[in-house]
Formats: C-alpha cells, structure tokens, sequence
C-alpha cells in the first residue's frame, strides 16, 4: 500500500474501494445475488450478473446499467455448457481478467423426508454444489490472471446458516449442499491461497428475498422469526453488499478459509 498522503478518506478508499474491479455474480437477478450485485455497482466495479432467465438478465443489466456497469448473461451454471457460457462471457466482457467471483446461484426445496423427490435433491446438488465447484474451475485462469500476492483475485461463495446448523424445516437438500459448499471453501482456498486467490464464504440468515417469501409474508411468522434474531430484523442490501465490498477489496485481502455468518446473532448468539 501507498503511504496515504491524502489522509483518511484516501486511507479509506485505498482500503475498502473496488472501483474498475471486475466482478460476476451468478444469480445475480433476484434476492440476495441482485443485492449484491447492485452494492458491486454502487461501489464502482464493473458487473456481469447471470441467470437462468434471459429476460430476468436483461432487466436487472438494465437497471444496473442506471447506477453504473452492468451487463447480463443468460447461463445456467449448473451445466458444463452454462459454465462454458460464463467463461466466453468473462472473456468477451472483461477481455479475460476476473477479480472477483461471486458464487450466489442457488435454489432450494422442502418436502417430508419420506416424500423428499430425488428430482429435488439432484436439482439442488447440482446447482447449489457442483454449478459452484465447476464454474470456479472454468474461471481460474480469468482469476489468475487478476491475481497479486498484495490484492488477490476473490472467489465468495454463497452458503447458508442452514449449512451451519439443523433447523426445523425440512429442506434436507439445502442444508446439505450448502454445508458443502462451506467445505469446498475451505479446501478451495488452501489449494489456491499459493496463487494469491482467497476463497471465502458468507453464509447469510434470513433476507428480504423471494426465498424466504414463504416465512416473511406471514405476520405471525415473521414476526416470531425477527424475535429469534438476536439483533431483532432481517438482514437488508447494505448488510451484505457490505460484508461482499469487505472481502473484495485491500482490506479483506488475508482473509481466506473463512465462513462468515452474516444473520444478525442468530447462529453464534443463540
């Protein structure tokens, strides 16, 4: 790092800024992956989001596009031709250099353990745990070609506090791939900590998103979910689109193996 001359807010923006960086964020259209996405924009870096749904990519790229630099990739990274997609994508947009990749794509599924569809659970591995191990892969020339032993290029995936702990919803698919993928993290980042690339989870509590609709949109429910946080609310855009800043930017930089609980207290004060 420089010496700062220019004081605190040069310190600051050293630190924490991530202005021109390159950025994608896999379902980056709706819920949690859109308010990332939108906090990169809002920060300066340069954003492609995807998703399964071409007209969903094409809204969100041109809402973005207001704030900032977004453009939209209709994939599915579940698949070997999504992520390929993904790939030529990076390329073409960013002429090859990734900083920052942000594993978001995700679904999830509930039913009675006796009736739980293998459909579901093929789904869910799939998407939620292979789509994150398969695309990183096809992506680590990109991050590599990002990478420095000061700023590293930055693989977030996306888990759950249902990866870190049993609940009583029975979404036995979701809870498993993304126990799994807090694994992956960590065994991702010890292979390529040596080629300066970090590899870091959050694994967010409840949001204002259309995955947790189901509890939100009921009073009673969620006003009973909101008691069990101990911080009393769900978490919004700033929460995460903060917590993703920090890890993309100088200040997160040795930070790596780690999974971050982003739910207000509820899984390590309760």
């Amino acid at each position: 790092m420089s010496d700062c001359a220019g004081g605190p807010a040069a310190f600051t923006r050293e630190l924490f800024g991530i202005a021109g960086k390159t950025a994608l964020v896999t379902g980056g259209t709706s819920g949690i992956g859109e308010m990332i996405a939108e906090g990169l924009v809002h920060a300066g870096a340069r954003v492609v989001v995807s998703s399964r749904k071409p007209q969903a990519c094409a809204d969100t790229a041109a809402r973005l596009s207001e704030l900032g630099d977004c453009v939209g990739v209709p994939a599915d990274v579940s698949t070997s031709d999504g992520a390929g997609t993904v790939a030529r994508a990076v390329q073409d947009v960013f002429g090859g250099r990734l900083d920052v990749l942000v594993n978001n794509a995700g679904a999830t599924w509930g039913a009675p353990l006796a009736e739980y569809p293998d459909s579901a659970w093929d789904k869910l591995v799939n998407l939620n745990l292979t789509g994150v191990f398969r695309l990183t892969v096809a992506l680590l020339e990109n991050l590599r070609t990002a990478s420095s032993a000061e700023d590293p290029a930055r693989v977030i995936n996306i888990g759950s506090i249902a990866g870190l702990r049993v609940t009583s919803l029975e979404n036995y698919a979701y809870s498993s791939t993304k126990a799994a993928v807090h694994m992956l993290t960590k065994h991702l980042a010890a292979h390529l900590a040596g080629e300066n690339i970090t590899v870091n989870a959050i694994a967010p509590g409840y949001f204002e998103s259309r995955m947790s609709a189901f509890l939100l949109s009921d009073p009673v429910a969620r006003e009973q979910l909101e008691h069990d946080i101990p911080q009393g609310r769900t978490g919004t855009l700033p929460d995460i689109a903060g917590l993703v800043q920090f890890l993309s930017s100088r200040g997160g930089a040795y930070l790596t193996g780690a999974v971050v609980p982003l739910d207000g207290g509820t899984v390590d004060c309760t």
